[in-house]
């Protein structure tokens, strides 16, 4: 029997270190800031945060007289005419090697259908100008302490991934070498570049932003933000190739699927119901992975709720075919092994959705007056210093979110909030003038019930004596 317990134990030890191998400490990567320097410079918006202000000085500093250098402008122009932006930097960052030469031969889609291989090319001849030309790894080997650091910082998050249970729940290791990336010049944005080698391999990168500082101005990761992010990025190896293989079979339903919920998809930028997919069985994924690790009903439930006001609305069905699966492992071993009874669920979720819609709304939290006027109303006192407006249910009472009216009329001067000691109401306290139309719109960014559910957009709208 010790014999046996011995050789049973072997494998399962065999397949940890396996993991920890696919699964590499996080790092910061010189392409990736480089490119985020060149688009910073170049002043694409999203590449100009200075929440890590301590690193970004740095960058200013070193790079501002290489501002007008003729990569800059070649930038500049690709902004402009070819939608160059957000990921697409990253896309060509980890399409390079470590000596700036292409890792495969550039395409109209390699590194991404906004390059081109005209620009991709002279892109790149620039970029190692540029590097000479700015003294870049001068700039690099500075600050290779703020980097250490910055990694140091993310590995515990790393560390708490439990990479052995994706290999167990999906029944395969995964189909691509996958690797975090500290993006220190990227501000509040994630990116998850994917890489297609010659030798038909994949790279999928979890590139993380840095927008959390400490006292210190040094850059911090909260698990509560990070660890959601990363378990997310890491499910896409072992889900995207499950699609790609059952394409022709999941077409029909993904694009009926897509179709009444493109314009939530199109708001994450995922503007092709195979990415749709794609989301679907990560974010579902997710779920069982807060489950299995008994996270709180609450915290999972909100978490599903998260996912349906994103657009996936028949994410609590699919939640119902995933713990299907992983009941019956002995008939199906593998996540893929069970895809034909995936393939058929996705058929049934087309006529199910208007239903999906409507049972996701009663959840909703309403507001059911406003204490000090009528909305529309056209006599409002401009002496009036707050307004009240109530829900029908408590809500988080976690931030408050307000966009301009939607005909871009005036909005209040806002001063402060607060909710209410029973949650049921938020106090906006403000500054209005005589005379005047106004209008703004509470939205479920972050007004949201209890367990996460967001309200619908609601204007209210007013015209001061």
């Amino acid at each position: 029997m010790k014999k046996l317990i011995s050789l049973l134990t072997i494998p399962i030890f065999l397949l940890g270190c396996e993991n920890k191998q696919i699964l590499e400490e996080p790092k910061v990567d010189d392409r990736v800031e480089l490119l985020s320097i060149v688009f910073r410079l170049a002043e694409s918006h999203e590449y100009n945060s200075e929440r890590f202000g301590l690193y970004t000085e740095k960058i200013k500093k070193h790079f501002e007289p290489y501002k007008n250098h003729e990569l800059i402008e070649f930038a500049k122009d690709l902004i402009k005419t070819n939608d160059i932006g957000f990921g697409s930097p990253m896309a060509m960052a980890v399409y390079l090697d470590q000596n700036l030469n292409p890792r495969t031969n550039f395409s109209d889609d390699i590194p991404n259908k906004h390059w081109g291989k005209e620009y991709a090319d002279k892109f790149v001849e620039l970029l190692k100008e540029f590097y000479t030309d700015a003294n870049c790894k001068a700039f690099f080997d500075e600050n290779r302490n703020l980097y250490s650091e910055a990694e140091s910082r993310l590995l515990p998050i790393y560390k708490q991934i439990d990479v052995d249970w994706y290999s167990s729940f999906f029944g395969n290791p995964p189909n691509e070498k996958f690797r975090i990336v500290t993006g220190l010049g990227n501000g509040g944005q994630n990116y998850g570049p994917t890489v297609q080698l010659a030798n038909n391999k994949q790279e999928v990168y979890a590139i993380v932003g840095a927008w959390l500082t400490d006292s210190l101005g040094m850059v911090v990761f909260p698990e509560e933000v990070y660890l959601h992010t990363l378990i997310h990025e890491f499910s896409h190896s072992f889900v995207n190739h499950l699609v790609d293989k059952n394409i022709k079979a999941l077409e029909e339903s993904g694009k009926k699927l897509f179709e009444p919920v493109q314009e939530e998809m199109r708001n994450q930028n995922y503007g092709h119901w195979t990415i749709m997919l794609y989301e679907s069985l990560v974010r579902v994924s997710v779920i069982k992975y807060l489950k299995d690790h008994n996270y709180s009903p609450m915290d999972v439930q909100k978490e599903i709720n998260r996912q349906l006001s994103l657009g996936y609305l028949w994410i609590e069905d699919l939640l119902t075919e995933i713990e299907e699966y992983d009941r019956k492992r002995t008939e199906y071993p593998t996540l893929e092994s069970y895809m034909p009874r995936i393939i058929d669920a996705f058929q049934i979720y087309p006529q199910k959705i208007d239903v999906y819609r409507e049972n996701f709304d009663a959840k909703r939290p309403r507001v059911v007056s406003i204490s000090e006027f009528s909305n529309q109303d056209k006599n409002v006192s401009s002496l009036l210093k707050n307004i009240t407006i109530n829900f029908d249910k408590p809500l988080s009472g976690q931030g408050i979110s307000i966009n301009p009216g939607k005909q871009n009329e005036p909005s209040p001067k806002f001063i402060d909030y607060k909710y209410s000691e029973d949650k049921k109401s938020i106090i906006l306290e403000w500054e209005l003038e005589k005379n005047i139309e106004y209008a703004f719109v509470l939205i479920g960014l972050q007004i949201r019930s209890e367990e996460g559910v967001p309200i619908n957009d609601y204007e209210i709208s007013f015209k001061t004596e």
